[in-house]
Order: C-alpha cells, then sequence, then structure tokens
C-alpha cells in the first residue's frame, strides 16, 4: 500500500513538472510578444480578445507584465517539481502546494478582471488559469493534508497519586 502511494505522489509530482513546462511556454510567448511589441495571435471564435486584454491596463503590475510574473511562476514550480524528484521532500510538496494555490487565486482574480473589467478573453490567459488549476489539484496530491483523528492524539498522562497506607 506505501509503495502505491509513493508511486501516486511520484506520478503528481510528474503531471506538476509537465503542466508548468506548458504553463511556461504559454507565459513565455506573451512576454516575448509584450516585449516585440508584435500583436498575438488570436482568433478562436468568442475568444478573440487576446490583443485587447495585453494592451489593458490591468496587462501589468508594478509596471511589469503579468506574462513575466507567468514565466517566474511557472519557472519556480517547474524547478521544485524537478527537484522534488530526486529529493523526495516532504517539504518541497508542501511548497509546490502553496505557490499552485497562489497561481489559482491569481488566475480567478485576473480571469474576473477579463470577464468583468476588460469585457474581453485572451485564450492565452485562460489556458494558463486553467494549468494553474491542473498543478493546484495535480497538488493537492502529491501531499493530502490529514486532520489527527482524536484517537490518534496522544493521551493525556494521569497524574500519579500516592496512595494512603491502609488504616491499622
Amino acid at each position: 500500500m506505501a509503495r502505491i502511494l509513493c508511486i501516486m505522489k511520484r506520478m503528481g509530482v510528474v503531471f506538476i513538472l509537465v503542466f508548468a513546462f506548458l504553463g511556461l511556454a504559454d507565459s513565455a510567448y506573451l512576454a516575448q510578444h509584450e516585449i516585440d511589441g508584435t500583436p498575438l495571435i488570436c482568433n478562436i471564435q468568442n475568444l478573440s480578445g487576446c490583443n485587447i486584454v495585453a494592451a489593458s491596463e490591468y496587462s501589468r503590475l508594478f509596471g511589469i507584465p503579468l506574462a513575466e510574473y507567468g514565466v517566474l511562476f511557472y519557472s519556480i514550480l517547474f524547478v521544485l517539481a524537478a527537484l522534488e524528484l530526486v529529493i523526495l521532500s516532504h517539504l518541497l510538496r508542501r511548497v509546490l502546494q502553496i505557490i499552485s494555490l497562489i497561481g489559482v487565486i491569481a488566475s480567478v482574480y485576473f480571469t474576473s478582471v477579463q470577464v468583468f473589467v476588460i469585457g474581453a478573453f485572451c485564450i492565452y490567459c485562460l489556458a494558463s488559469a486553467i494549468i494553474a488549476l491542473l498543478i493546484f489539484i495535480s497538488a493537492s496530491f502529491i501531499e493530502p493534508i490529514r486532520k489527527r483523528k482524536r484517537h490518534d492524539l496522544p493521551s493525556p498522562q494521569k497524574p500519579q497519586h500516592l496512595a494512603m497506607p491502609p488504616a491499622p
């Protein structure tokens, strides 16, 4: 049973590695177009607002394009997942979970901005949000958060009482 659990954790980390690579490619494409100033290729039905989203005031945070944050985010996840495959660390698995949670929260926020503020959809941004969600799902399987059951808790020690000698 422990061997199967270990294999499942390994597969979860491999999935994170693959998804992080895909997210890195997606973010690098967006970042390169931001640097070059060339328009994005985006003509998929109702998801043709890539250039509108990329040109909006919401496409930068502290003057840095969001795509560059994406490159950093996915690079960190990729490196941590690769390290975890070699080192097999509980701490690395927890860090992967925390970083993936941050990515999902950011993706929800930026997708909401696309929907409710900008009113345009970027296929690359939505792909990144889906990839971040898949990484989070994979990360949730690599190190389950377990609550200790009541019977697993150590029982409090009973105080030692001195017995009175028997009455004569």
